[in-house]
């Protein structure tokens, strides 16, 4: 294609204005970084504990990226926009102190996609091998926040996620939710046919169970600690890479240089996970918050009618709730609850103190920001 002259000059004129506009976009980043270094020099000249500073603010954060999704005018869209900010504000967070991020690993996991989504990538990764590691690595403040998957839209909750609670002084300060894409991953594209056995998390296997109970419904399942242990086993060779597939994701099978056989083969189209931020705080009000609960209650008729009946007379929207079986032979039935508001808002409080009067013991989690990105 021939360009004319006049049609260079276009281009050569837009071109020195996308340049321009760069040259803006950086000096603005620069001056952003700087206001949140004097930000943190003001948080330690106020505190005589230097490492009580507290340099993230989820509720902040939250309602930073509601502005910017409700400003934005396109052509780039909301959610690709308030991505670019969710970076920009980790690069500006990690200036004033680097966080340490635990998640379920290895490296490689939903968990850790769902980490970086919601913390951005100038944080510090560290993987754990199970959930309650997760737990008491920001419980001895090893680390500042961890990452947990808690419910998934096809195979529903993550009971040691729940179970890890009931013992844990933690407190919910944010939530994330993943779309989960599953693909069939192995080392230099073998053929389907000469597939022999497939390794997961029992959780992946789960949300692909009717795929693969069409295509490989007589092939060994293997069960392993996650989907990214399954990418490493194969690609390792540690299971035979000739006739064993993994069931993981894309960041499983760029990281272990696996080639994807079949892609998207959950069940769902719209399979999606729901992850819970761990941390040691409770977090103030953003503006649109959720709440988390988990309250016992005595084993008498209409118990479960009791404790909801407060939320309807109140009109407070419940989103989830959950039975777990005892772990204390002092109590009966244990529900996790989790419903619109802050538990500052005096609607909150008025349903929370008409709970306690029946439960036998009820426990805030935490209220936090409902998830942005």
């Amino acid at each position: 294609m021939t360009i004319s002259d006049q049609e260079q000059k276009e281009l050569q004129k837009l071109r020195k204005q996308i340049d321009t506009t760069d040259a803006e976009i950086q000096r603005l980043i620069n001056a952003r970084a700087t206001f949140a270094q004097r930000i943190a020099e003001v948080k330690l000249l106020h505190v005589e504990d230097k490492k009580g500073a507290v340099f993230y603010r989820p509720e902040r954060e939250a309602q930073v990226l509601r502005e910017i999704i409700a400003r934005n005018n396109g052509p780039v869209s909301s959610e690709d926009m308030a991505r670019i900010f969710r970076e920009i504000m980790s690069i500006c967070l990690a200036l004033e102190e680097p966080m340490r991020i635990a998640f379920l690993g290895p490296e490689g996991t939903f968990t850790q996609a769902a980490a970086l989504k919601h913390f951005g990538h100038s944080v510090i990764s560290a993987p754990l091998a199970s959930i309650d590691e997760v737990f008491r690595e920001v419980e001895s403040g090893a680390a500042h926040y961890g990452v947990v998957p808690v419910e998934n839209s096809t195979e529903g909750m993550v009971n040691s996620t729940l179970d890890s609670f009931i013992g844990s002084r933690l407190k919910v300060t944010g939530e994330v939710k993943l779309r989960i894409h599953h693909h069939l991953l192995c080392v230099n594209g073998i053929d389907l046919s000469k597939v022999k056995r497939i390794v997961s998390h029992e959780q992946s296997l789960a949300q692909c169970r009717q795929w693969l109970n069409t295509h490989l419904p007589h092939t060994e399942r293997i069960s392993v600690s996650s989907n990214a242990e399954a990418a490493r086993l194969v690609s390792s060779g540690e299971l035979d890479p000739q006739t064993t597939v993994a069931v993981a994701g894309d960041m499983a099978a760029e990281l272990y240089n696996l080639s994807i056989l079949k892609e998207k083969i959950e069940d769902r189209p719209d399979n999606t996970t729901r992850f819970l931020i761990l941390g040691q705080e409770l977090v103030p009000a953003s503006g649109k918050d959720k709440t988390s609960i988990i309250v016992s209650t005595r084993n008498r008729p209409g118990a479960l009618y009791h404790l909801l009946e407060p939320f309807h007379k109140n009109n407070i929207s419940l989103t989830r709730i959950e039975t777990r079986p005892s772990l204390s032979g002092n109590w009966t039935y244990i529900f996790f609850i989790d419903f619109e508001g802050h538990c500052e808002d005096a609607g909150i409080q008025k349903v929370l103190d008409e709970i306690a009067t029946q439960a036998v013991e009820l426990k805030i989690l935490g209220s936090y920001p409902v998830g942005v990105l």
